[in-house]
């Protein structure tokens, strides 16, 4: 018994329980009116913010408007919150800021919430699960949620991909993004550019011009991936000193350096000669932190 109650500690440990509670619950049949009862009401100032939260924006118009049926009809969905690890008298949210921060704006004093034991991967688990079922995360968040559950807690992308339903070339995918300049996934971040836009850009070697190209014109993904591919294409091979040599990596090669640019969330640069089995690979780190993950990475197992 002790021995499957193990198993089933780490990501997604309960996931079809904690998917239920953050369900919207606007979407039970029609005549059933069975609502969520919550544990308990709480003072709005004993509840903070979780700060390891992936949800990093939250539009002023979309809180107004919240806030505007809060009055009118109350909270409707309970938080889920759990006893704040740094302070017994406090209520760490888990999911539901957004309700939180629109019944400050609509002035109520208490708020419903339920109550759960949830360590730190569940936290962010749940947070996560939250965000994406409501669509409210933008692409660039989303993938930051992924990368703060594998640098924090070890997790793969199989296993990431297993446990909130999505599928690896999905989280993939959005975690390359991570590599693009901080200017262009501000662009995605305000909606300028879309994450398909911004996917073309990922092998770029000037992905900020590019991007305000694709914006300026209004290019379609089509139209931004050809623009990527004859930036990175050289327009016409430039004759080298004798006794000079550099070999263009192929394809492969630059999407494999890709996928393990966005597994690690780290540059990886890999040097193979054509015709050769053995090859370097680089890894660059950006912090100490970093470090620490990727160790804690290689030394799992």
């Amino acid at each position: 018994m002790a021995d499957k109650k193990e198993q089933r500690r780490g990501l997604g440990r309960g996931l079809s329980a904690l998917m239920a509670d953050v369900e919207p619950r606007g979407q039970q049949p029609a005549g059933d009116t069975q609502a969520v009862r919550p544990d308990r009401l709480i003072p709005i100032e004993r509840i903070v913010p979780n700060p390891d939260q992936p949800r990093r924006t939250f539009t002023e118009p979309q809180l107004q408007e919240l806030a505007e049926s809060i009055r009118a009809k109350g909270v409707i969905q309970p938080l889920i919150v759990r006893v704040n690890p740094k302070d017994a008298n406090q209520f760490e949210i888990v999911a539901g800021e957004r309700r939180w921060r629109a019944a400050q704006i609509a002035q109520l004093h208490e708020l419903p919430v339920l109550i759960r034991e949830f360590d730190d991967t569940e936290v962010l688990e749940v947070a996560i699960i939250e965000n994406i079922q409501r669509a409210d995360l933008n692409a660039i968040e989303e993938a930051a949620g992924y990368r703060q559950l594998m640098f924090k807690f070890g997790h793969t992308q199989e296993k990431l991909a297993e446990a909130l339903g999505k599928s690896r070339s999905h989280i993939a995918n959005l975690m390359r993004l991570l590599n693009l300049p901080d200017s262009v996934q501000d662009m995605v971040v305000k909606g300028d550019l879309s994450a398909g836009h911004a996917r073309t850009l990922v092998t770029a070697t000037n992905p900020e011009d590019l991007a305000k190209t694709i914006v300026a014109k209004g290019l379609s993904v089509r139209a931004a991936e050809q623009l990527a591919k004859a930036a990175t294409t050289p327009a016409a091979p430039k004759r080298k000193p004798e006794g000079s040599f550099k070999v263009e990596k192929d394809a492969d090669t630059r999407a494999l350096e890709g996928d393990l640019s966005a597994a690690l969330s780290m540059k990886v640069t890999i040097d193979h000669k054509p015709g050769q089995e053995a090859g370097k690979i680089t890894i660059s780190y950006e912090s100490l932190e970093q470090l620490d993950a990727l160790c804690a990475m290689l030394s799992v197992g």
